[in-house]
């Protein structure tokens, strides 16, 4: 039966799955005694299945004359489709909200972005639950895409190692997983991957509530750390009873956002030492410069004032930094309690362009993190730091083997190719939400919000704190679609349009 399963459409397969996650606010409704957001949920989730059924049966005999180009417009069609069919059950369980503003929500949730229009306390936590539920189911979609749509394709970031043709597949271009059928590929790197990442879930959500966090928030909490969607229930991070140690317990999951290879039971993870994975040393590197910077910062203010305080603002200031900007490099968007620790201390207010920065940045490639990706950065740095090395010794010869080079040649040129395309849909968004009435500093923090996949920026990364709810139907339809965009990327979506004898 899986067989046939397999054989249907992605996106057939994609909205049943809709379907039946809508179970987990449905039991949640139950066990919390609210039998009518429970309803909700259930019937919403079957009319879903039963339209599946329905779609399943008059495509059964699809047959696409290239599945590897099928399954990737098939998952372009989930990130335009699935939000709209995701609508159905947050509109039952919240009637008195407008379709807009549930269809934002949703794509903003299936997005990993965790923008929201809704106050906190509006939306009690079953329905809470649902945004992380969608986040989370949007997170494996990605993650499982990587490995058994993007990788086989050169797309994701994996152009920038294998030096190849975005969009091109070859035997043995990919470095994440062996080539095969589409359909069988994606099966079973479907069935290797889920029970890893639910149990990396699970484990987390446990980790949380022994550091004391009630169920809910630790489930919704667990959810948005392993997506990188920062999803938060009515308390958010900063009111969780976790404390400190729930902080702690989260930073350390954000690994799996930083760098494919420390997924377990998956190939990357085989193939090489952690500590030898380059986005993570990057990102090492990068937080503590971050940290450094942003700590001597509020040193300076406070000792110029004359204040110094050696006990616990220093350690919390130091912490907050450390956690906050770790949270935005991979997309998550989780603010530390003790930020604001931070912020008393010296007084200075915040600074959002370093979080612009530490969004666009990103996370590691084949991880639901969004942003540019640390191997583009990495490989850009290496080709400068071949360029200065060039420019004292001119007949040198690089180093380092075969891939090194690649890297630092054809994988450089690619990152670079990247940056301008991703340089230039920010303009464009920039200018699209100028002439929608927003204003140029608004316009592009909610750009790089959006294309980063890293919807908290709107409170930290202005001046002011932007409130998604405020802002027209047109601005949010805007970013909506800046969030497939941003979340698919550029060059895979350029793959999918272009036609295959133009890329060459």
């Amino acid at each position: 039966m899986l067989t046939r399963l397999a054989e249907l459409p992605l996106l057939v397969i994609l909205l049943g799955v809709t379907g039946g996650l809508t179970l987990v606010p449905a039991v949640h409704g139950l066990a919390t005694d609210q039998p009518e957001l429970a309803r909700d949920f259930f019937y919403a989730g079957l009319i879903l299945l039963v339209l599946t059924v329905m779609l399943g049966v008059a495509t059964a005999a699809f047959s696409p004359r290239d599945a590897d180009r099928s399954h990737l417009a098939s998952l372009a069609g989930a990130f335009l489709l699935l939000p709209v069919a995701m609508v159905l059950p947050m509109r039952e369980a919240l009637p008195d909200t407008t379709l807009m503003n549930a269809w934002f929500e949703m794509i903003s949730s299936f997005t990993t972005t965790g923008a929201t229009v809704y106050a906190p306390d509006r939306l009690s936590d079953t329905i809470h639950l649902w945004r992380a539920t969608v986040g989370w189911f949007g997170g494996f979609l990605i993650l499982l895409a990587a490995y058994a749509i993007l990788a086989p394709l050169n797309l994701g970031g994996v152009e920038v190692a294998t030096g190849r043709v975005p969009g091109r597949g070859a035997p043995g271009t990919s470095q994440i997983t062996r080539t095969g059928e589409p359909a069988e590929r994606l099966t079973r790197l479907a069935l290797q991957i889920f029970p890893i990442f639910s149990f990396l879930t699970a484990l987390l959500w446990l980790g949380l509530l022994i550091a004391g966090e009630s169920s809910t928030a630790a489930l919704i909490h667990a959810m948005g750390t392993l997506s990188t969607s920062g999803i938060s229930g009515q308390s958010g991070l900063m009111g969780s009873g976790a404390g400190i140690i729930g902080e702690v317990l989260i930073f350390c999951f954000l690994i799996f956002a930083v760098t494919r290879r420390a997924m377990p039971g998956l190939g990357a993870a085989k193939r090489s030492r952690l500590r030898d994975d380059p986005e993570l040393r990057l990102a090492a590197l990068v937080l503590l410069a971050v940290t450094a910077i942003l700590f001597l910062r509020h040193w300076f203010v406070v000792r110029a004032e004359g204040a110094i305080d050696t006990g616990g603002h220093i350690l919390g200031a130091l912490w907050g930094i450390v956690f906050t900007s770790g949270s935005f490099l991979t997309t998550t968007g989780y603010v530390s309690s003790e930020w604001q620790t931070a912020r008393e201390w010296s007084g200075l207010g915040t600074p959002g362009l370093v979080f612009l920065g530490l969004a666009i940045m990103g996370g590691g490639t084949a991880t639901t993190a969004g942003g540019v990706k640390l191997l583009r950065v990495y490989a850009l740095l290496r080709h400068g730091e071949r360029e200065l090395e060039r420019i004292i010794h001119p007949n040198s010869v690089g180093g380092g083997g075969g891939a090194a080079r690649r890297l630092r040649r054809d994988g450089a040129q690619l990152a670079w190719v990247f940056f301008m395309l991703f340089a230039i849909t920010i303009a464009i968004l920039v200018a699209t939400l100028s002439l929608l009435g927003v204003g140029f500093e608004t316009a592009l923090v909610l750009a790089i919000a959006a294309l980063t996949t890293t919807g908290q920026l709107a409170d930290l990364g202005a001046a002011t704190p932007i409130a998604y709810g405020d802002l027209s139907d047109s601005v949010k339809l805007a970013l909506g679609i800046a969030m497939i965009v941003g979340r698919l990327e550029t060059l895979a979506l350029l793959a999918l349009l272009l036609p295959i004898r133009g890329r060459n």
